[in-house]
């Protein structure tokens, strides 16, 4: 499979978007970026710029705002946020391009995509992060044994699809993994992301760097992620990566010392908490009402996620 013979287009320019453009641009791959208003502006008049060692560099990307049904491609990929996912995917209903490729958490499962877009549908997560700050992106990325690109069949059958994605992601040399599991793979995620970001907002705002640095945060993380763990797994869900099976076992001491440090590195300091101004909350709350839905649906009951109260009273999550 070359280069040549693939189109692919990102369904969302922001950060996820904007990185798997940049990669697959300089592999040669022909990408179209659909963008909304604002940054579609921006994109079409200063090219896709990011930061790099220190330089802002520019790389000219097709950029587009509206999409016909018959624009077809090899790969769409939905780089959107969780809570806009369903709107992304309503907006590819019509297209006729037969490969869609989710790059989102999911904590519910996959039904009400598929009513949508059918057996087009791919789930995959992204392998990095970072933030576009005044126009530019910054990138962050982390080793693969840490971070990389997950994607699957839903039934875990590796397709010709899957080996053409591979190929891909190999050309574009962005580290992948393949699952035959995604369902849990990325009920587990959100669990984690729901555990980890929700203490980041309280009381209807956004926590100041002072606060965040508190063992108190840490231990409401500890507390949330060890009751959602347990609440998946009573609900038959693998957890995976099975790494965080330990969770399960280790002493919340040794939690909220990992929590405290994580919570004061530059990445929580500098991306996360100013990203919540950008509506990430609204997503961890989507992912949690929805993973409360799932745990409802497979006969979870009430008395099986008491443990959950334990969650920060005044967190902005419905425990």
């Amino acid at each position: 499979m070359s280069a040549k013979q693939n189109r692919i287009l990102i369904f969302g320019a922001g950060v996820i978007g904007s990185m798997y453009a940049i990669r697959l641009i300089e592999a040669g791959f022909d990408v179209t970026l659909f963008a909304r208003p604002n940054r579609f502006k921006t994109l079409r008049e200063n090219g896709l710029q990011f930061k790099e060692k220190g330089t802002v560099k520019s790389i000219q990307v097709n950029v587009i705002d509206t999409l016909e049904n018959d624009d077809v491609y090899d790969f769409i990929f939905v780089t959107v946020r969780y809570d806009r996912s369903e709107s992304a995917l309503l907006a590819l209903k019509d297209n006729q391009s037969k490969n869609i490729v989710t790059m989102t958490n999911n904590p519910i499962g996959f039904s009400s995509w598929l009513d949508i877009v059918g057996n087009r549908l791919l789930p995959a997560f992204p392998g990095f992060g970072g933030q576009i700050k005044d126009g530019v992106l910054h990138a962050r990325f982390l080793p693969k044994i840490i971070a990389a690109t997950v994607f699957g069949e839903i039934n875990g059958e590796v397709t010709e699809r899957i080996e053409n994605l591979a190929k891909l992601f190999k050309a574009a040399k962005l580290p992948y993994i393949i699952k035959k599991d995604m369902q849990a793979y990325l009920i587990t995620h959100s669990v984690s992301d729901i555990a980890m970001m929700s203490v980041l907002y309280s009381e209807n705002k956004i926590i100041d760097k002072k606060t965040a640095r508190t063992r108190k945060m840490a231990r409401k993380i500890t507390v949330t992620l060890k009751a959602y763990l347990m609440a998946i797994q009573k609900a038959g869900v693998s957890i995976d990566p099975p790494i965080l099976k330990m969770v399960l076992k280790f002493p919340n001491l040794f939690l909220d010392l990992f929590f405290m440090t994580w919570l004061r590195t530059k990445m929580v300091r500098d991306m996360m908490l100013s990203d919540y101004a950008n509506n990430a909350n609204n997503e961890i709350v989507q992912l949690s009402n929805d993973l409360m839905k799932f745990l409802s649906q497979d006969d979870i009951k009430s008395e099986k996620v008491l443990y959950m109260n334990k969650c920060p009273k005044k967190c902005s999550i419905r425990c």
